[in-house]
């Protein structure tokens, strides 16, 4: 069983990589999509949103880190996928999930599900482009307005020569909604003989053991899940999972390496985001979060949060 760190754009950065991956449990990361089109990307395009391409692809923690590539354009992918290729990841992954309007109105992303054709040129152009030992993958929703395609697409992306599909388990109309649709993913499994790692609602160790025991997948990828309870992927191993007080470290780590990256006035935000999401599994997150929510001086929130911890 391998468990996988999930791609979220605007949220889970090579910071948040950092700290989970710190934290323990996870196989493998893949990072937000870096965007392609039309023009070819310089080294430091790659390395500013997988700064572990610096660190042989992987976290401090010691987790390999793929990267993924969003775009349209066969020949242009490929070109971009040669130059990362330059850079050693630990593989590279192209996206047909992401829901934004603004890249679907951009044809990335999940509208791409609607052209599995095109999704066959794309993955043939980058898995051509790059050495044969470096892992190309893929991640894909169940379609765009609906199902119609689900099957055509991950045929295509196993016929293309992708080493494993990702595949979330909700349309693009479905957003992130509950539920999802776990079912689907078993008979995607059917039709292809590529590795399947199931994505979706994945909370709590309760939902990886259904998850599993629908999809019949035996890796899955976490998202907000393991955002929302950083020790999941330990729980979901049967191992001990670190408690508020363990964490702390972590958010002071955490703490000086988005105030070394991020701007100030967007600093107190990151935090905040983080403990909005630990609010749904966390009692002591939604304590902080409920005094904190309305400090954006970053000084002041730090001095408040760390001088109050054990209190929350």
């Amino acid at each position: 069983m391998r468990i996988l760190l999930a791609p979220m754009e605007g949220l889970l950065d090579h910071i948040l990589r950092d700290m989970l991956t710190r934290v323990g449990g996870i196989d493998l990361c893949v990072t937000e999509f870096v965007r392609v089109s039309g023009t070819l990307l310089p080294h430091r395009t790659f390395e500013r949103i997988a700064p572990e391409l610096l660190h042989a692809s992987h976290t401090p923690a010691g987790v390999p880190v793929r990267v993924q590539l969003l775009g349209s354009d066969p020949v242009c992918l490929a070109e971009n996928a040669a130059r990362l290729a330059e850079l050693n990841p630990c593989g590279i992954d192209l996206n047909f999930g992401c829901p934004a309007k603004t890249v679907n109105r951009h044809k990335g992303g999940a509208i791409l599900l609607r052209e599995p054709e095109l999704m066959y040129r794309i993955i043939s152009a980058v898995r051509a482009a790059v050495p044969a030992e470096m892992p190309v993958t893929a991640k894909m929703r169940l379609g765009y307005e609906d199902t119609s395609t689900a099957l055509a697409c991950a045929a295509a992306i196993e016929s293309a020569g992708a080493a494993e599909v990702v595949v979330h388990a909700r349309t693009k109309v479905d957003g992130y909604k509950p539920p999802a649709y776990w079912e689907w993913i078993a008979t995607i499994r059917e039709q292809v003989s590529i590795p399947v790692v199931a994505n979706g609602e994945i909370w709590t160790v309760e939902d990886f053991h259904r998850c599993r025991e629908v999809s019949g997948c035996e890796d899955v990828m976490l998202g907000r899940g393991i955002v929302a309870d950083p020790g999941l992927a330990l729980k979901i191993r049967g191992e001990a999972a670190p408690d508020w007080m363990a964490l702390r470290p972590i958010f002071e780590l955490f703490w000086q390496k988005v105030q070394a990256s991020v701007q100030p006035a967007h600093q107190a935000g990151r935090i905040k985001q983080w403990l909005n999401y630990m609010r749904r599994a966390i009692p002591h997150a939604e304590a902080a979060f409920a005094e904190l929510r309305q400090i954006s001086n970053p000084d002041e929130f730090a001095r408040q949060f760390f001088a109050n911890y054990e209190r929350y």
